[in-house]
C-alpha cells in the first residue's frame, strides 16, 4: 500500500462514532493485499498494468529505480532482471513482509524493500534515475501528495524521471463505483487527482512535464471503444499517465 502519514478516511454510518482513518494499521489488518487479480502477477490486469507503466518510461539497464507504494512488489519482479537496482517503499509492514519473503525465495540481489513513508523515505538525495508512483496518488490526501512529489524530486538525480499512473475519476467505471451503482466503491481512493492537478503538483515540486495523456483500460471490448472515443469523451478516459523530469 502507498505510504501516507495521515491516511485517508473511511466514513462510518451515522451514530457509529468518528470516521476511521486509514493508516498503515488499516492495511496491515485488512485483506487489502489478498485480492487475487493483484497477487497473481500473470493476471491480465497486472500484465496490462506493467506494460502501460513501462510505456510511460522504460528504464535502461544501468538505471536505479525507486517504486513508491510498492504494494505487492509487482514492478520489482518485472524490472528486477532488467535494471541495476530497484527499491520498493511502502508504509505497510504487511506489504514489506510479503515482498521480502518473495524476494528471498527468488534470490534477487538487486531488489530491496524499505518500510517507510513515501513522503519521507530516508533514502539518499539524488540517488535514483527513475521514481515510479503507480496507483499511489488516488490514495493520498492533498498535503501528502505534495510531500510525495517533493520527495521524488529530492531523491532523483538531475535529469531523472518521475512516472505517475493513476485512475481517472471521470471514467464510467469510477463514476459507477463512487456512486455505488453496480460496483462497490474503494474506500481507500480518497482523492483522485485530475490531469491539471497532477501537472501542478509536478511543476510546483520542480519538475518539467515531458508526457501527459489518458490511457485505455485492460478490458478488451471496452478498451477498443475507449481507443476510438476517449479523446472527446471523458467517460472513456480510464487512466492518467504522466512523466516529469528533474532539471
Amino acid at each position: 500500500m502507498e505510504p501516507c502519514e495521515l491516511g485517508p478516511v473511511v466514513s462510518q454510518p451515522s451514530g457509529k462514532g468518528p470516521p476511521e482513518r486509514i493508516d498503515a494499521a488499516y492495511y496491515d489488518r485488512s485483506e487489502y493485499f489478498e485480492a487475487g487479480h493483484l497477487t497473481d502477477r500473470q493476471s491480465p490486469f497486472q500484465r496490462y498494468r506493467v506494460e502501460k507503466i513501462l510505456s510511460i518510461y522504460d528504464p535502461a539497464g544501468e538505471e536505479r529505480v525507486l517504486d513508491m507504494g510498492c504494494g505487492w512488489g509487482t514492478l520489482e519482479w518485472a524490472l528486477g532482471p532488467h535494471v541495476t537496482e530497484i527499491v520498493g517503499v511502502d508504509f505497510s509492514a504487511k506489504s514489506i513482509e510479503m515482498c521480502e519473503r518473495e524476494r528471498a525465495a527468488a534470490g534477487l540481489r538487486n531488489v530491496s524493500f524499505v518500510h517507510a513513508d513515501a513522503g519521507a523515505t530516508g533514502l539518499g538525495a539524488e540517488s535514483f534515475d527513475l521514481v515510479i508512483a503507480a496507483d499511489l496518488f488516488e490514495h493520498l490526501y492533498p498535503d501528502d501528495s505534495e510531500r510525495v512529489a517533493r520527495e521524488a524530486y529530492r531523491v532523483l538525480k538531475r535529469g531523472g524521471r518521475f512516472s505517475i499512473w493513476t485512475p481517472h475519476r471521470g471514467h464510467i467505471l469510477e463514476v459507477l463505483k463512487n456512486n455505488s451503482i453496480l460496483l462497490k466503491p474503494d474506500p481507500t481512493h480518497v482523492d483522485y487527482k485530475s490531469m491539471d492537478r497532477l501537472q501542478t503538483l509536478l511543476e510546483e515540486a520542480g519538475f518539467v512535464l515531458e508526457k501527459a495523456y489518458y490511457a485505455e483500460s485492460h478490458l478488451p471490448v471496452l478498451r477498443s471503444v475507449e481507443r476510438v472515443f476517449m479523446a472527446g469523451l471523458p467517460l472513456l478516459r480510464r487512466r492518467i499517465a504522466m512523466l516529469g523530469r528533474k532539471v
